[in-house]
Parts: C-alpha cells; sequence; structure tokens
C-alpha cells in the first residue's frame, strides 16, 4: 500500500547527547519535530550531564560518526544540517571530511564550547581546527556571546562590539555571522528588557530585537535556536526570515518553560 502521508524536508543534526534531554542531539530533535521537518542525526559525543552540571564527556570514534553521516546521506536528500558540539580534533575532521564528500547543502554551525553551566565543551586545542575546518563550510556561524568573544579574539561589551565582531568572524571565515545578544550586558535598563541577535550577512548587519523572557534556566536555547534556524532554512526561508523566526522560537519556548522535578527546561 502506498503512504499517504505528506512529503517532509530532511534535516541533519551532528552534534553531542545531552542525557539531561535539554541540549544537543535531543533538543534538535524536538526542534526539528515541532517545525514540521523530518530529523536526522549523528552523535559525535555522549555527555553524562543534567542542566546544571556535565559530569563526562565521551567521544565517539570518528569512523563511526563519519558512517553515521554517510548512512543518512545515502538515505535521505538533505535540505540542511546544523552542527553542535563536536569536541575533540579527530572528530571534528571527520565531519569536515563528510561534509565536503555529501556536499550537505545549507550548513548552520553552532560552535559549541562551553556549556550554560560553565562545562568546557570543545577541547581548547581544536578550536583552530573547528574555524578551518568547520566553520569556513558553513552558510551561518551562530557564536554566543563567550563563543564570539573566542572566535573574535577580544570582549564584547556592547551591542556596537557585537556587530563588529559579526562582521569580523563572518568576512574571517568567509560565511555569514549571527551573534546571539542572550548573555549582552544591558546598556540601560530599558534596554535590559529586549534581547538583540546580530547577523551580518554579505556586508550588511542585521537585527532582529524580541522581549526578553526572565527565566531561571537557559539550558538548550543555543542548540534550539540553531536547530529552528537549520529547519526554517530547509523549508526554505531566507537567511534573514530564518533568523527572525528562530529567535521567535525561542522566546516561545522560554516562554512556555515547563516545569520538571528541580528543572524548568524548554517548552516545544
Amino acid at each position: 500500500m502506498k503512504a499517504s502521508g505528506k512529503s517532509l524536508p530532511a534535516v541533519l543534526t551532528i552534534a553531542g547527547s545531552d542525557s539531561g534531554g535539554g541540549a544537543g542531539v535531543q533538543a534538535d530533535l524536538k526542534t526539528f519535530a515541532a517545525l514540521d521537518v523530518f530529523g536526522t542525526c549523528a552523535i559525535a559525543c555522549v555527555t553524562a550531564q543534567n542542566p546544571s552540571k556535565v559530569s563526562r564527556i565521551y567521544a565517539i570514534e570518528p569512523r563511526m560518526v563519519a558512517e553515521q553521516i554517510m548512512m543518512v546521506c545515502s538515505g535521505f536528500s538533505l535540505a540542511a544540517a546544523k552542527i553542535g558540539m563536536l569536541y575533540s580534533e579527530p572528530v571534528i575532521r571527520a565531519v569536515a571530511q563528510c561534509v565536503s564528500q555529501y556536499r550537505i547543502p545549507n550548513l548552520v554551525v553552532d560552535p559549541v564550547m562551553m556549556s550554560s553551566s560553565l562545562d568546557q565543551l570543545l577541547r581548547p586545542d581544536s578550536v583552530s581546527v573547528l574555524c578551518w575546518e568547520i566553520i569556513t563550510k558553513a552558510v551561518v556561524v551562530t557564536p554566543n556571546l563567550v563563543e564570539a568573544e573566542v572566535l573574535f579574539g577580544r570582549p564584547i561589551p556592547s551591542l556596537e562590539a557585537a556587530k563588529e565582531a559579526a562582521r569580523d568572524i563572518a568576512e574571517r571565515f568567509k560565511t555569514a555571522c549571527v551573534v546571539k545578544g542572550g548573555h549582552l550586558k544591558p546598556e540601560s535598563k530599558k534596554a535590559g528588557k529586549t534581547v538583540v541577535d546580530v547577523l551580518y550577512l554579505k556586508g550588511k548587519i542585521h537585527e532582529f530585537k524580541c522581549p526578553r523572557v526572565d527565566v531561571t534556566e537557559t539550558h538548550g536555547t543555543g542548540c534550539t535556536f540553531s536547530a529552528a534556524l537549520t529547519a526554517y532554512l530547509a523549508k526554505g526561508k531566507t537567511l534573514p526570515k530564518a533568523v527572525e523566526e528562530a529567535q521567535q522560537y525561542v522566546h516561545d519556548a522560554l516562554k512556555n518553560s515547563v516545569s520538571v522535578g528541580t528543572h524548568h527546561p524548554l517548552g516545544w
């Protein structure tokens, strides 16, 4: 019997597994499902964590990461993909080779370096290879403030500095760049009520604003933003429109956060 279901674009996340369910591959797949795209995954590392702490990280053997990607690409015609936590240089190089070999389109790179609980999620000796082997293959890179400061090479104390960082990162790595403003220190009490994300694309700065949501936990917001951006690109949105809608999606997910035990993860 022929299936009568609707047709969905296929997307891929290459990232780490979060045992707490709020970030990483788990957050990506929830976001893909909520935005009506078909999510596939390649797990690059396994973490033992909850929203408060990461206790252990185990990098998957690079050959196994590559084989996951190969099987997904041989079974699906991908419309877009995102890369999140890769952790180690051998895994980064394996993923970079696959991205080139399978010509993965609409690649969104979330340069995961540190968790919201301030645990190191990228080996310090792997930053350079992530930049030159992965970010240079992206259509857009989506650092948070801490990650943008690492890529920019200096502090980002203001919105103007965020714009300068987005421009510098984009031009240096030949991609577009969104510097996410959730952690940016407000320049006034009024400014503190608004989150401003900054996109640099083809010589132009775009600002995206939304009301700040007062919450106790933001675990998984970076993963969710990049996954939503990936989904919207897969559905044919332009990059500025995809950024706008991804920001709104994260805002709504924070606003609709749920109570689970002692934690308050994003709503979906």
